[in-house]
């Protein structure tokens, strides 16, 4: 083969591979990282608040709304904010954030200041996790966009996997004093390095499109805008209103159990290594489910699959409720992690299928925001009606409930692609 035959670099690939699947290698440990020591270690952190800080379970599971409610407020300035500027930068300034409040865990010794640590938490998590994350992945690819929705969001049960067993052994052996600035050190090295080396906002800064096509111009050569639905008709619509009162009640259900699964395997079985196994465990099974489950999406319907999580996840909750052993807790963990995998990613992916990217950042964050609300009153419900019943019984039970309740919501919402089908014919 002459020099002339040799095959010419395509832009946007690197090694032969396209470049938007380095992006979603660095979004996983991102995700990774922020979910391992903030979402999944909720729980680690309400156990540790409950047996260090001397605060009540149903006290604590209150403060920890704060964290949800701080998040989803935010992600409405986060989705504006990374439409008009890099995405880099709101992830750096998460991470800083996260970091800086975890450092001040150690200092938590009053119930303001609980309220407090966990609203700046989820203040940082929501501009360093799934909204610039998914965004992100939504701007680089199409065609295969659940593929890699399912590979990148595999990050956040990597983090239950890999990075909560070991802040529950930090704060086990070395009290939260101790853990809290080792804990702050890793989220900020973990993340900021990385974003900065390998993503970059989209595929334009290579000077193609999405899944490495070529960018789409009119006759005069202008590229085009975005396609999709904007924001006003969109958050109107009967689809938006269902789907995100579907997440509202599937997610109230899910981080309920999250929050609380710690604290609810540690009672049954007097073991806090067992209460970890079970977090890991999960964790383990929502990778699988998740890389399944973008497999499975590219021979059904998304709506379709929605309604089979849901509905497997009442089924599960209902098993939570009774129970008792090491075993069934952990064998019950593991098809909880099924759908724990699935729902976390089906949202974004929704709203990406259903409304387009014309304005995905600000729809997707809104349905965030309104999501708060269920995710919001999981821990705090449950916590309520653990104090009332004196176990986790019916607390397990009335998630299952919501569960029934999204269920109702996503069969009624209709055709995922109905508007932007209609828009577009």
């Amino acid at each position: 083969m002459t020099q002339d035959e040799l095959p010419v670099p395509r832009a946007g690939y690197l090694h032969g591979w396209f470049y938007g699947w380095y992006v979603v290698a660095a979004i996983l440990v991102v995700l990774a990282v922020g979910s391992g020591l903030g979402f999944y270690n909720l729980s680690v952190f309400l156990k540790a608040f409950v047996s260090h800080g001397g605060f009540t379970v149903a006290s604590a599971s209150t403060a920890t709304a704060c964290f949800f409610i701080a998040s989803g407020f935010t992600g409405l300035v986060v989705g504006a904010m990374i439409e008009r500027y890099d995405v880099r930068w709101m992830i750096t300034a998460g991470a800083l954030i996260c970091g800086g409040s975890m450092f001040a865990a150690a200092h938590v010794h009053e119930l303001w200041q609980l309220y407090a640590f966990y609203a700046l938490f989820g203040a940082g998590y929501s501009a360093c996790a799934l909204l610039p994350c998914t965004t992100l992945i939504a701007r680089w690819f199409t065609r295969q966009r659940s593929q890699a929705l399912s590979i990148g969001s595999t990050g956040l049960s990597l983090g239950g996997i890999l990075l909560t067993p070991l802040s529950a052994k930090l704060i086990a052996t070395s009290g939260l004093d101790g853990a809290a600035p080792w804990l702050a050190l890793i989220m900020i090295l973990g993340i900021i390095p990385i974003t900065w080396l390998v993503i970059r906002p989209s595929p334009l800064a290579f000077g193609i499109g999405p899944d490495g096509d070529p960018i789409l111009r009119d006759d005069k050569g202008v590229p085009l805008m975005a396609d999709g639905i904007g924001f006003d008709e969109a958050v109107r619509s009967r689809f938006f209103v269902l789907m995100t009162l579907t997440f509202i009640f599937a997610m109230m259900a899910q981080v309920g159990t999250i929050a609380h699964l710690f604290s609810l395997v540690a009672g049954r079985t007097g073991s806090e290594d067992t209460a970890a196994a079970a977090l890991a465990t999960m964790a383990a099974a929502s990778v699988v489910g998740r890389l399944v489950g973008g497999w499975a999406l590219a021979y059904m319907s998304s709506r379709g699959f929605v309604v089979g999580l849901v509905v497997a996840q009442a089924i599960v909750l209902v098993l939570f409720a009774f129970a008792a052993t090491p075993t069934a807790l952990l064998g019950v963990s593991v098809f909880f992690g099924f759908t724990v995998g699935n729902l976390l990613m089906m949202a974004p992916l929704l709203s990406a299928e259903a409304f387009g990217l014309k304005a995905y950042g600000r729809i997707f964050s809104i349905n965030q925001l309104c999501t708060v609300a269920g995710v919001a009153s999981g821990p705090v419900i449950m916590g309520q009606l653990f104090g009332i019943a004196g176990g986790y019984d019916m607390a397990f039970l009335s998630m299952a409930i919501a569960s029934a309740l999204a269920f109702f919501c996503i069969w009624a919402a209709g055709p995922v692609r109905a508007l932007l089908d209609g828009q577009t014919a």
